[in-house]
């Protein structure tokens, strides 16, 4: 048993991006040497029974982006890797070639958006903690909730990066 996850173990680590640094601080971005276009790829990190990760997965496809998707036992070993805080946490975790984040069902439209602009340092990328309805992969009919995409940072609180009022501004 025990050596069935250590295999597994090794299998999943080795797909993931080398995350290694030299000191104890946090791994960052250089935001300055960003260029992307609308075929940017993204590795996303999801467990393999969850629909809505697929969901969005195939939205994302669908908008351009090319996805490499990896089914994870323990997603939270990915949050806390990648510095993802507890409250801005969803169910799968996206990462783009050059190593921003984004957290949960940020539309497509924005992950562009994001992508093509220049951030401070510190930025890690953006976040729809939990899992709104109405969201990119979370379609439930015609129902839609409200919410906020933030901005994540290493080390400040979240703020907000675009507020999604109605269904349509997400595209």
């Amino acid at each position: 048993m025990r050596t069935a996850y250590l295999a597994s173990l090794l299998l999943f680590m080795s797909n993931l991006p080398v995350m290694a640094t030299t000191s104890n601080q946090p791994l960052t971005h250089n935001s300055n040497q960003h260029t992307h276009d609308s075929n940017s790829e993204l590795t996303v990190y999801k467990s393999k029974n969850c629909g809505c990760c697929k969901e969005w997965v195939t939205h994302m496809n669908k908008n351009g982006f090319n996805t490499t998707a990896i089914d994870v036992v323990d997603m939270g070993t990915i949050k806390n890797n990648y510095q993802i805080k507890p409250n801005q946490r969803s169910c799968h975790t996206a990462v783009s070639a050059d190593g921003f984040i984004f957290e949960g069902h940020v539309p497509a439209k924005f992950v562009k958006q994001f992508l093509s602009e220049q951030h401070p340092e510190g930025t890690i990328g953006l976040s729809v903690p939990a899992m709104p309805v109405g969201t990119p992969g979370m379609e439930m009919g015609n129902v839609f909730h409200k919410y906020n995409i933030n901005l994540l940072t290493i080390d400040s609180p979240a703020v907000s990066y675009q507020y999604i009022e109605q269904y349509a501004e997400q595209f």
